[in-house]
């Protein structure tokens, strides 16, 4: 496509645990192609690995451009799962790569937590919940960013899918036991799920994929949830620790709004039930409001105002961080 003016293309890229996932559009006419690779994004000592990056997203960029036709990459946005924590690498590289490649002047890194704010509420204050496999909600008055959470599954990630499949097998384990708290529909989920629970341990133990294979069984905990109190107990506690987290980051001033988003939430009203009821009692003031998109919404909605300069949203060393080249 041709007559796309100078310094609006942009290159919006989503990258997380599945892989990336990239959109070039410009400014004037929106998102323009779209695609997605399989391959994560590898993690090493220097954290998130910058060419691995380029490796995987050179061919990415050729082929959307192929599609899109002549778009001039002016700015690229990159939300990155452990950026804020893994990214100096990438921080430090990405931008130079990124001019050398394509002649990029503008170049915007972000954690996903707030691409899955943006994409969610945009340039509103307020806070988002976002719950998958693992759990971190994110806030801002628009002065600053406030993260709580996103600790990982054996530090934190209260409330999301790995913390609540985990619940359950315990409590699944203690019926095995005969112990207090035990849930004899959770067991037998469990070894239908899992097999005899008793070997548990050495199946679970040594895989790389223990988060997502403890968040596998979450939806069975949901199953259950209205016929049995213990995991109706479950998903309640994980509604108090999200409100709890939302409470921690959400701006008490202004008109703050509050959104839920990514795949936690496709458990349906055994969760979202106790959360509303948790969220009511913690922030009464905040006004709940359906997320309008994903992070890589969130990433495009970044891309499009910094290639036109419009950009409002705080800057921050490790959440949000802009570098802007001069010359062509």
């Amino acid at each position: 496509m041709t007559g796309t003016s100078e310094g609006s293309g942009y290159l919006a890229v989503d990258s997380g645990g599945s892989g990336l996932r990239a959109v070039v559009g410009t400014a004037e006419r929106g998102p323009l192609a779209r695609r997605e690779s399989r391959e994560p994004v590898r993690t090493g000592e220097r954290g998130i690995d910058p060419e691995h990056f380029m490796a995987q997203l050179v061919p990415l960029v050729r082929a959307l451009t192929a599609e899109a036709g002549a778009v001039p990459l002016t700015t690229v946005v990159v939300g990155a799962t452990g950026l804020a924590s893994l990214g100096d690498g990438l921080r430090a590289e990405l931008p130079g790569a990124l001019a050398r490649e394509w002649g990029v002047r503008r170049v915007a890194l972000a954690a996903d937590a707030v691409t899955a704010y943006v994409g969610a509420l945009g340039p509103r204050p307020g806070a988002v919940i976002a719950g998958g496999t693992g759990l971190i909600v994110i806030g801002t008055d628009l002065t600053g960013w406030r993260r709580a959470d996103g600790w990982g599954h054996l530090l934190g990630d209260c409330g999301g899918g790995a913390w609540i499949g985990r619940a359950g097998l315990e409590a699944a384990l203690r019926a095995h036991d005969g112990r207090e708290g035990g849930s004899a529909g959770l067991l037998a989920c469990a070894e239908e799920e899992f097999g005899p629970v008793a070997g548990l341990p050495g199946a679970l133990y040594p895989r790389p994929d223990r988060p997502a294979v403890l968040a596998s069984f979450a939806p069975r905990v949901a199953a259950c949830a209205d016929e049995d109190p213990v995991a109706a107990g479950i998903l309640r506690a994980a509604a108090r620790d999200m409100a709890d987290s939302a409470a921690a980051v959400c701006p008490s001033g202004g008109e703050p709004c509050i959104a839920l988003t990514g795949g936690l939430f496709k458990l349906g009203d055994p969760l979202l039930g106790p959360l509303e009821e948790e969220l009511e009692r913690r922030l009464p003031q905040v006004r709940r409001v359906p997320a309008e998109g994903d992070p890589l919404h969130g990433a495009v909605r970044i891309a499009a105002e910094l290639s036109t300069g419009s950009l409002t949203l705080p800057s921050d060393g490790t959440m949000l961080s802009v570098t802007t080249r001069s010359g062509d």
